[in-house]
């Protein structure tokens, strides 16, 4: 039996939940190294200044949108090429892989080139302050130069997983986030170079990550390849990864555009303020990536099966999914719950800090178990192929309900508007996802 062989009985014929489980727990292990390494970056820089530790809000918005191109190149192509390897077509499968992995490093260039030649536009149209801005911008120009290796990294890491590979898009991207954390203080503080230190420390350690990603593709240990031959000559197979992974670039574009007015809404009650929802977001990611570490396990085996057409053990892997992403994460959440004030003092002993975040960090902690439902359907239609439903369910969870609620509510509510905004919209994308998600299985009957 061949390698595709194995891989199609192993993808098809595995319990769901055993295989789900084998997937995820590589990829939570990756994005926990990954969050860790994002909160050890906003400690360390946290302890420069309240400006240096703003300034990481600010960029985190341009990192988002760097990674919103990565992901949607490799989700766009990760789905395909399940189904494709699921219905038993290798060489489609291999015509995806190359051809999203070489537009990714084409995005990460042009972004790159041009947020340099605009970088101090572009940290004000992001929210910097102008006590913020000088940190702002030498942060920004080291994520900036690893752009290109940022987004072809998020492609890598998604035909890894998609591929069922999982253990190999782990060791990637642990490494990376280690040695990201092992650099951060020698070059922050030991070479004495404060923020440029973490920006450096961040681009070293995102150019080995893509490096070791690729390893497995030019080792001969992964289904596709990555090859200029296997370039795409039909626009229509660019057309797909686009849409494909569309509702990705908007999930991540949205989240940056959410963060971006999140940080001027909060500029208005300080500097404090924006570090402090700042190091609450990190958090909050820090919290969710258990549940969508999970999640992204069920992304290729509900691709591969879809393509195979087993369609019952796509309702199983999704209703399992959803089950222990709220179960894990509900029980995180009552810990941090309590620990809400500590946490927060962890990265700064200052007054507004710890009194704007303790009290954001407890809102979130009271809805975020919901978002599994939210994400798991968002992924659902997005592995199958379902661009429109993806797309709208996307926006509905990354910031169409946010956007408005923190334009909103502080107008009414003041500094709680800001605090309660993202807990809010996480209730009815939860409850807006459900109808979509128990359609579609309807749908499913006929099939079968």
């Amino acid at each position: 039996m061949n390698k595709e062989d194995r891989q199609y009985q192993k993808m098809t014929e595995t319990p769901v939940w055993k295989l789900i489980l084998t997937l995820g727990i590589p990829t939570t292990i990756s994005m926990l190294i990954t969050n860790i390494y994002n909160m050890a970056d906003t400690y360390y820089v946290s302890q420069i200044s309240v400006a240096a530790s703003g300034a990481t809000g600010i960029v985190f918005a341009l990192m988002a949108v760097l990674q919103a191109f990565g992901f949607m190149f490799g989700h766009g192509a990760g789905s395909n090429i399940s189904r494709q390897l699921g219905a038993r077509k290798v060489e489609r499968a291999k015509i995806y892989a190359s051809t999203s992995a070489f537009l990714a490093l084409l995005s990460g260039v042009v972004i790159c080139v041009f947020g340099l030649i605009f970088l101090d536009p572009l940290m004000k149209f992001l929210g910097s302050t102008n006590t913020i801005l000088n940190d702002a911008k030498m942060y920004g120009l080291f994520i900036l130069l690893s752009g290109p290796a940022m987004t072809t990294g998020c492609v890598l890491n998604n035909i890894l997983r998609y591929e069922g590979k999982a253990t190999f898009a782990m060791i990637g991207l642990t490494t990376g986030g280690l040695l990201n954390m092992f650099l951060d203080p020698i070059l922050i503080f030991g070479l004495s170079m404060d923020i440029a230190g973490a920006g450096l420390a961040t681009a070293i350690s995102q150019y080995i990550s893509t490096g070791i990603l690729l390893i497995p593709f030019l080792t001969g240990k992964t289904v596709t390849k990555i090859h200029y031959h296997f370039f795409t000559k039909e626009f229509y197979d660019i057309q797909n990864i686009i849409v494909t992974g569309l509702p990705t670039l908007m999930r991540q574009g949205l989240n940056s555009v959410s963060t971006t007015v999140l940080n001027t809404q909060a500029a208005f009650y300080g500097d404090g303020a924006i570090a402090a929802m700042s190091i609450v977001s990190r958090c909050g990611n820090l919290l969710f990536s258990v549940a969508l570490g999970i999640a992204q396990g069920f992304q290729p085996v509900c691709a591969y099966n879809y393509g195979a057409k087993k369609y019952e053990r796509v309702k199983k892997a999704t209703y399992f999914t959803m089950i222990f992403g709220m179960c894990a994460l509900g029980v995180l959440c009552l810990g941090c719950f309590f620990a809400a004030p500590l946490i927060i003092q962890l990265f700064r002993s200052d007054e507004i800090v710890g009194h704007v975040g303790s009290g954001a960090l407890r809102y979130l902690c009271l809805t975020l178990f919901t978002l599994p439902i939210s994400a798991v359907g968002n992924m659902l239609f997005q592995s199958i192929g379902k661009s429109g439903r993806a797309l709208l369910l996307a926006c509905i969870q990354s910031g169409l309900l946010f956007i408005p609620l923190i334009s909103i509510l502080p107008q009414f509510i003041g500094l709680t508007g800001i605090q309660i905004a993202q807990p809010i919209s996480y209730i009815f994308s939860c409850f807006i996802t459900i109808p979509f998600v128990l359609k579609f299985f309807k749908s499913l009957k006929v099939l079968e």
